[in-house]
């Protein structure tokens, strides 16, 4: 039989104990959020600790949305920073309420914060409207309202961490194809390949950038300005060395975009930045998309490149072998070799598991 010592207060069970608690926080929710219209910015604090990591404050804590938007409107420098964070953790991994904040008005003011002369105000408008920008349906909304002019503008100037989620931002709004242009039209090339040659080539920034940069180099205006950048082409090389996998993935899809659109104009920029290891390995060890779009690519740097129907079976030898006479410096002619061997004995061992795993099964 259970002791009393094991009941909650008057003999009940503790798990009625725990039931009766629940009142009392919905209440305690209730007066948190009354405090907020009220314009306590202390309480705006308590909104952004309660839903830094708990999912279901963030729900229950919805209708602080309105007066915290109310509160980053008025002009007070505190009131607006600690409303600006406590949406900022509400809209985290919940689409209802990045929904809701826009649609309360939250954008006007946030672009006022992208203009800030406190970098750390811009960089929380910014953190903003990265996550609201997650949504699809803000997407259209935002792009509209004239962030990315801004954004650019904050990709150009802002601190390390406003210029690192002002990339993403514009990468989550690029994904609407209206939008190329009107990014494109703000000279975002020069702060990207800056961002780039700034930061690690294997970081999620470096992702991000490059996979914007491919959907920018499919326009003649991207090219141009790409090239026209002291360093850009090599930037783009470096993550194709250097990058994660996604990273690298992009970067040849970036490369590969260049040299389709014009092959006798962008082949050269890119054989003398030395990009030829880089796709070496990933042929060998890319994902797939890498592996076929590192083919095509290198196919393309020939000096005659030939349809697919007509290479023989060894052509990314008769490639390799074509590329690096054309490549001045000993160096990288044998480093590309190198590669070449080395993705041959991979390939190998990979075919000769392959054999084994089947004769396993047989």
């Amino acid at each position: 039989m259970e002791s009393p010592e094991a009941r909650g207060p008057c003999g009940d069970h503790p798990l009625a104990a725990a039931a009766a608690e629940r009142p009392s926080e919905s209440a305690a929710l209730r007066a948190l959020v009354d405090r907020v219209r009220a314009g306590e910015v202390e309480a705006a604090r308590e909104v952004r600790r309660l839903t830094r990591a708990s999912a279901r404050h963030r729900r229950k804590l919805a209708d602080a949305v309105e007066p915290l938007v109310a509160m980053l409107r008025s002009g007070a420098p505190d009131a607006g920073e600690a409303a600006l964070l406590a949406l900022l953790n509400l809209a985290v991994r919940d689409e209802r309420n990045k929904i809701k904040i826009l649609d309360a008005g939250a954008l006007e003011p946030l672009l006022d914060y992208l203009l800030s002369s406190d970098l750390n105000l811009q960089e929380y408008a910014t953190a903003a409207i990265l996550t609201l920008s997650a949504s699809s349906t803000n997407k259209p909304i935002i792009s509209a309202s004239g962030a990315i002019p801004l954004l650019v503008k904050v990709l150009e100037e802002g601190n390390p961490q406003a210029k690192n989620d002002a990339v993403m931002a514009l990468y989550n709004l690029s994904t609407i194809a209206d939008n190329l242009q009107t990014i494109l039209s703000v000279q975002p090339i020069p702060p990207l390949i800056e961002l780039l040659r700034g930061g690690k080539r294997s970081s999620k920034t470096a992702d991000k950038c490059c996979a914007l940069l491919e959907s920018l180099l499919a326009f003649d205006q991207g090219r141009v300005a790409l090239t026209s950048e002291e360093g850009g082409v090599l930037s783009i090389v470096e993550v194709l060395e250097e990058g994660s996998l996604q990273g690298r993935e992009h970067a040849v899809g970036a490369l590969l975009t260049m040299c389709e659109s014009d092959r006798s104009k962008y082949r050269d920029p890119i054989l003398n930045e030395g990009a030829i290891p880089g796709l070496l390995e990933l042929t060998a060890h890319g994902t797939p998309k890498s592996r076929v779009k590192a083919h095509s690519l290198l196919d393309l740097l020939r000096e005659s490149p030939y349809s697919r129907s007509k290479m023989q079976p060894n052509t990314l030898e008769n490639i390799v072998s074509n590329i690096a006479s054309q490549i001045d410096g000993e160096d990288r002619g044998g480093k590309a070799k190198k590669m070449l061997a080395e993705m041959v004995k991979v390939s190998m061992e990979q075919s000769l598991r392959h054999l084994q795993r089947r004769a396993s099964f047989a």
